[in-house]
């Protein structure tokens, strides 16, 4: 892997991750950008102990743009975006309109029992193609080897950040998922705070830690592993099963086989054997309302859990793949019960789930 830093006309990072040596990476910004300015805030509810990001300044940010408008794009033909050179492997950026940001300013006191502090973190974009009409799927297994050397990178250096407390790799497809940019990309947060469920399962895990002498994930996965009823597909290194209380339609989690706490902990092997069967996953769930001719763009989200910097010693890197579609034309709402209570209800058993994801294998 090959990494080139730039920096844009606003003065934001972006970094290209090439598999190869390329002629140049030299290209300018030649937009007239005014710098970005945050004004995130993190604020703790006081019912819940959970952090809430209000970031007000983000509701003029670009939304489904015309296909010849996308930023994401590389600059050609006279028009000037996010990626200055006229194509890229995989590109890397601060977002222009950020959740989080280093430097956010410190808001006032409030009064007790509220609690309230400066958003700072980081909020970056990855684009995995210069194709616009491609998804993740479509990458071959040497493109999406350069994605995950570019998810670890990120992950390495902005753990490294003064008050960072969790790195947390994602994609959202699909615009059934709120997705308002239709170029193949995901995104990376660099947080302040460990998250609500990365919190709830922390304390499980040392609840079973204190009640068996056990860590909860290597039991999670020995079991999945020894009653195949759940799982989907099985490497040398990595599984990927429905979880037993699964929560949406379709979920699947996928867990190395060696507990490690997060993406820098991998083994050449683990990184090797990871771009062939989560592409599988991937495609898998296009077939599921589609057939191997005519596969469907099934909306999901993909989530890397990794352990934060304190609190997360009985963690384990997994990730959590999800579509919020139920049948081909019907999709699981998160209403009363879910929005409302944090209670999921779900249609499909996860026995159902896994046999039908291990169906469309082909």
């Amino acid at each position: 892997m090959i990494r080139t830093t730039a920096k844009l006309a606003d003065g934001r990072e972006l970094i290209y991750f090439d598999s190869d040596a390329v002629a140049d990476r030299g290209s300018r910004d030649l937009r007239p950008l005014e710098p970005v300015a945050s004004r995130s805030e993190i604020r703790r509810d006081p019912a819940t102990g959970a952090w809430v990001t209000i970031a007000a300044h983000r509701q003029g940010r670009i939304y489904h743009p015309p296909a010849d408008e996308c930023p994401l794009c590389p600059s050609r033909h006279g028009r000037l975006s996010e990626i200055p050179d006229a194509d890229y492997q995989v590109a890397v950026f601060e977002n222009r309109f950020p959740s989080l940001a280093l430097g956010s300013p410190e808001p006032a006191a409030p009064h007790p029992p509220h609690d309230a502090r400066a958003g700072n973190g980081r909020c970056e974009v990855v684009c995995f193609t210069a194709d616009h009409d491609a998804s993740f799927a479509d990458l071959d297994e040497d493109r999406a080897r350069l994605v995950l050397d570019a998810w670890t990178d990120r992950t390495a250096e902005l753990s490294a950040l003064p008050g960072v407390q969790q790195v947390y790799c994602f994609e959202n497809r699909g615009t059934e998922i709120g997705v308002t940019l239709a170029h193949p990309h995901g995104q990376i947060y660099a947080l302040p705070f460990t998250t609500p469920r990365t919190a709830r399962m922390a304390e499980q895990a040392e609840r079973h830690r204190a009640a068996t002498g056990r860590n909860l994930f290597e039991d999670l996965l020995a079991a999945e592993r020894a009653d195949p009823a759940r799982v989907v597909l099985a490497g040398t290194h990595w599984t990927a099963f429905v979880p037993f209380a699964a929560r949406w339609p379709y979920e699947v989690h996928l867990h190395p086989h060696r507990r490690v706490p997060d993406l820098t902990r991998l083994s050449e092997d683990e990184r090797a054997e990871l771009p062939g069967l989560y592409l599988d996953l991937l495609r898998r769930f296009d077939r599921l309302f589609g057939t191997p001719q005519a596969p469907v763009r099934t909306p999901y989200i993909s989530a890397w859990h990794q352990a934060p910097a304190t609190g997360g010693a009985e963690l384990a890197l997994h990730l959590e793949l999800f579509t919020v579609r139920r049948t081909t034309d019907k999709l699981k709402y998160l209403a009363g019960t879910e929005s409302g209570m944090e209670a999921f209800m779900n249609d499909i058993a996860p026995e159902d789930a896994a046999r039908r994801l291990r169906e469309v294998a082909r």
